[in-house]
């Protein structure tokens, strides 16, 4: 059966209650960056807005933000970009007597993940559902994979050659992190150490932790990322392979970076606004192993996606942590809708991945036994007989 995403069910607006609702009440910006007094303040859950007798359906949505009336669209908008004159919805209840319907039925029930699951949990489903959207996604004409990375997921050189082959076969469209994980990712690349720990052996070189700190040294020295790449100072690593394939990477700025990398943006607001513009973009997001990236991509990313054949899909949001509380942290912000939390070994995650969607275990034992392919198509179709015979 060919995979399907769920697809969103629009409110019959025949109906009286929504015949009967006035239009939404606007207030005019009289400040850039002041929203209106009583402005409404938006959830991550499918919203129409009223006006002129028709329920306009906003192409993004966002949590804490503003819906702004213009061009004959409602347009979800950060209360900093706003700007004077423009028109602002407003509501202190967001209900149908302020023109306002939070549309929660509109994708069924079983899309809001159910909460309590635990490292003892069981994640077979969720993992073979994933590969499967992964695969859809990739090959969708306008799906786009996100993925947001802590610092730890680059210091195994496993989860390094898995990073890069999902990288290499599609399945990562865009990557958001920060100064720590393109750091370590390098220095990977370079000296072969991550915090001054050998990526291979995980033994701590001499002088080790000098190494991260030579890294942004000789990166800032070459005046960008691209150029310390080009020079051919990095073996490997998931920045080496997204800079090659010009897969686009927006790294957000801490209050105590090392260095920091010149791709850092360090304006919090410019930050957010280029991340947003990816988020704008994305069909599934996968956080791995980062609390700080991924509460605030949790509150940015829209929770639906309007496809290009007009169609209304979920944008799913996978969190992959060893912490429980993490990943419960990041479900409350996303209201568990389209939500997968993971509690497990971050690196296992990555590599069970790549495994599953690029090197299979029977195509790995293929080659390692150097069975010809007419062979073993065989030998496979004598294994799917004898499992159909029992």
């Amino acid at each position: 059966m060919e995979f399907q995403i769920p697809e969103f069910v629009w409110p019959d607006f025949s109906e009286e209650k929504y015949k009967n609702a006035p239009d939404i009440k606007l207030g005019k910006v009289e400040k850039d960056g002041v929203a209106p007094d009583g402005f409404y303040l938006t959830t991550h859950m499918p919203t129409f807005y009223k006006k002129d007798g028709e329920w306009l359906f906003p192409e993004h949505n966002s949590l804490n933000c503003v819906a702004v009336y213009k061009d004959g669209k409602i347009v979800i908008e950060e209360i900093r970009d706003l700007a004077v004159g423009e028109e602002v919805v407003l509501s202190t209840k967001g209900d149908l007597e302020s023109g306002i319907l939070i549309y929660r039925e509109g994708f069924p029930k079983s899309l809001y993940s159910a909460e309590g699951k635990a490292v003892e949990t069981s994640f077979s489903e969720d993992y073979d559902k994933l590969f499967e959207f992964m695969q859809h996604e990739r090959d969708s004409e306008d799906g786009y994979i996100v993925w947001v990375l802590g610092p730890s997921v680059v210091f195994d050189y496993d989860t390094r050659h898995a990073l890069n082959k999902l990288a290499e076969n599609g399945y990562i469209d865009c990557l958001l992190g920060g100064n720590a994980m393109c750091t370590h990712d390098l220095e990977g690349g370079f000296l072969q150490t991550a915090l001054g720990q050998n990526i291979y052996t995980q033994e701590n070189v001499p002088m080790g932790h000098y190494n991260h700190l030579d890294l942004l040294n000789e990166v800032r020295m070459a005046g960008s990322i691209k150029n310390f790449i080009a020079a051919g100072n990095v073996k490997d690593g998931i920045i080496k392979t997204l800079s090659d394939m010009d897969i686009p990477f927006v790294l957000s700025g801490s209050i105590r970076d090392d260095g920091p990398l010149p791709e850092v943006i360090g304006d919090t607001e410019r930050a957010l606004s280029e991340t947003k513009k990816e988020l704008d973009k994305a069909t599934l997001i996968i956080c791995i192993a980062t609390m700080l990236h991924s509460l605030s991509v949790a509150n940015m990313a829209s929770s639906y996606r309007i496809r290009k054949d007009g169609k209304v899909t979920p944008v799913y949001m996978y969190s992959i942590d060893v912490t429980e509380n993490v990943v419960h942290k990041v479900g409350a912000t996303r209201e568990h809708m389209a939500f997968v939390p993971m509690v497990t070994n971050v690196q296992d995650f990555v590599v069970n991945c790549e495994k599953a969607l690029v090197t299979p275990a029977d195509k790995v034992f293929q080659d390692e036994m150097k069975i010809p392919e007419n062979e073993y198509v065989e030998i496979k179709n004598n294994e799917e007989t004898e499992r159909g015979d029992i």
